[in-house]
């Protein structure tokens, strides 16, 4: 199987495991993708880029516009400022003229950018008709590239989710020592809590 939007390698995890043979590549390239759904899960966002999709968003301040991960500069946001059912993006703004992406220095901390204010006397229209989307934004979502920590948290819970299919109700057996497996790995853990998303509702 080909492994979807995985956050390690299947190289990756048989040079952990130093396995040289191919007989568990199936299996390894599952736990593999298991593993990166569940660091997506754990931290509330992904890692892997898509493909540019527009996406609707409710606004709820007049200059700062919360989204999701963005992994590109090339965005395109659009505005309703009519109202109604259907929506119609009346306004196209321009970056840097109408709007910026924030964090500024993203680019330097290799790291989406978050976070879309309006600029140059422009504001988000919010409260016309209620429960209206009036914010579209077109853009690659998720991070340009793996960070290394995720990849290494990757690796380890691929490792696990792999070991457990030979542990029997959780305990794993070598020669005349048995070890729980535990439900929260620490150094997993570690690795991935700096990465953590809080929505605030």
């Amino acid at each position: 199987m080909a492994i979807n939007n995985g956050y390690a390698t299947l190289a990756q995890v048989k040079s952990a495991l130093r396995i040289s043979d191919s007989v568990d590549d199936t299996l390894l390239e599952q736990a593999i993708e298991s593993a990166s759904r569940r660091i997506d899960g754990y931290c509330g966002r992904w890692f892997y880029k898509t493909a540019s999709t527009a996406i609707k968003i409710y606004p709820f301040d007049y200059y700062n516009l919360p989204v999701q991960d963005i992994a590109n500069t090339t965005v395109i946001v659009k505005v309703s400022t009519a109202g109604g059912t259907p929506t119609v993006y009346d306004q196209t703004w321009t970056q840097g003229t109408d709007y910026q992406l924030e964090p500024l220095n993203s680019s330097l901390n290799s790291e989406p950018y978050n976070r879309i204010v309006a600029i140059g006397g422009k504001t988000f229209p919010i409260q016309i008709t209620p429960n209206i989307a009036y914010v579209q934004v077109t853009a690659e979502w998720g991070w340009q590239s793996v960070p290394i920590d995720v990849t290494q948290a990757c690796v380890l819970l691929a490792i696990r989710q792999f070991a457990r299919l030979n542990a029997a109700l959780g305990i794993v057996g070598f020669n005349d020592m048995a070890v729980q497996v535990k439900a929260v790995d620490p150094d997993v853990r570690d690795l991935l809590n700096q990465y953590r998303f809080f929505a605030v509702a």
